[in-house]
């Protein structure tokens, strides 16, 4: 919610072989350290001004005066964030920095799952969860408007898949948070479970996404879980997002932001969701890996097909970011706007053999799971 990330944007690669590896079912490769700095941390003074010129301007009017009739005293600064579904802007309200969100696209989906994050930071006003994340200052479900307090702090990545591995305190800060929130139980009726497993398997393997054997090995583990819990889908509460450009790092612990996928999943989402994005990570994945199996087999199940899904997703949607660069690279425009989607489609095919191969080895560890049930 605080970066500039999207869910189709292509994220800066370095142009090396890629390769797979993990733990003792998953075994990482490559390493390298992030030094980059996030340009509009807390503690650096609100600066700049706010474009309202042109159609642009107009989006950008109607988006405050949406904040404006829920927090009158909302002063906008800056745009922080702009894509065709939502705008983020940073201002004050009073002596308090706050970010306002306001959603562009009101398609039903998309209002949704801004509803559903409304929900989730009006559940946090009564029952705390066990990791810091922004106070809620106002909201209004039906306009898909959202102000809350702007956190100190820089975001763990970047991009959506870093290019370059964490630093290792950086890692031990997310997969502390992850871990105490993973174990808290919030009242019952609070969250939903925004995952239907069967389902999301029947539908990949309607799109050609799995095999009949990958719908069959998953199935059986669903069962095998299903049975263990007795309720099958529900057993883990889960930020369902858990993005390192999702979490701030602040000198008093990480923060966790964009909740709009929060729920009850299967044990493991969250990690899974981290072990997909630090491709570049070796010693972070053998540290989830290892987190992810010391409860048990089960436990170890349960992280294999959450795996399996966020990686068939990464590739779904990289595989439609590259055929759009390819489009936007046809001989039109500039050369120089030529030149820039065939490489950004370069660095979306690399990101993506590496997908393939991580969801590769991650086939593996589920057939091998499947053999010791």
């Amino acid at each position: 919610m605080y970066t500039a990330s999207s869910s189709v944007s292509a994220p800066s690669r370095l142009q090396r072989p890629l390769q797979a590896g993990g733990g003792p079912f998953l075994d990482p490769s490559h390493a390298g350290r992030n030094t980059r700095r996030w340009p509009g941390t807390a503690g650096q003074p609100l600066s700049g001004r706010i474009d309202l010129s042109g159609p642009q301007g107009a989006q950008l009017r109607m988006a405050i005066a949406s904040v404006h009739r829920i927090c009158p005293e909302f002063n906008p600064v800056q745009v922080l964030r702009r894509s065709g579904r939502s705008v983020l802007l940073v201002g004050t309200t009073g002596r308090t920095t706050a970010v306002a969100k306001c959603l562009l696209d009101h398609s039903p989906v998309w209002a949704e799952r801004f509803r559903h994050e409304i929900a989730a930071y009006r559940a946090f006003v009564r029952h705390r969860p066990p990791v810091r994340v922004p106070r809620l200052i106002a909201a209004d479900p039906d306009n898909c408007t959202l102000v809350i307090e702007r956190m100190p702090g820089r975001p763990a990545a970047l991009a959506r898949h870093p290019n370059e591995a964490p630093p290792r305190a950086d890692v031990r800060a997310v997969l502390g948070a992850i871990t105490r929130l993973n174990s808290w139980r919030p009242p019952a009726g609070l969250f939903d479970a925004p995952l239907d497993y069967a389902s999301r398997i029947a539908r990949y393997h309607e799109l050609g996404l799995f095999t009949d054997r990958d719908r069959d090995d998953l199935q059986m583990l669903l069962h095998g879980l299903a049975q263990a819990s007795g309720r099958q889908g529900v057993g883990q509460f889960s930020h369902g997002d858990a993005l390192l450009s999702n979490m701030l790092i602040a000198p008093t612990g990480p923060v966790l932001v964009d909740w709009e996928h929060a729920g009850w999943y299967l044990p493991g989402y969250d990690l899974a969701t981290l072990w997909a994005v630090m491709g570049d990570a070796p010693m972070a994945r053998r540290q989830i890996s290892s987190l992810a199996q010391q409860s048990g087999p089960a436990a170890r199940d349960a992280f294999l097909v959450n795996l399996m899904l966020v990686l068939t997703r990464e590739i779904r949607t990289y595989e439609t970011a590259v055929q759009r660069t390819m489009r936007e690279a046809a001989p039109v425009g500039s050369v120089q706007q030529q030149h820039g989607a065939v490489s950004s489609g370069e660095e979306q095919r690399l990101l993506l053999r590496r997908l393939h191969d991580d969801c590769a080895l991650a086939r593996r560890a589920v057939r091998a799971a499947v053999g010791t049930r």
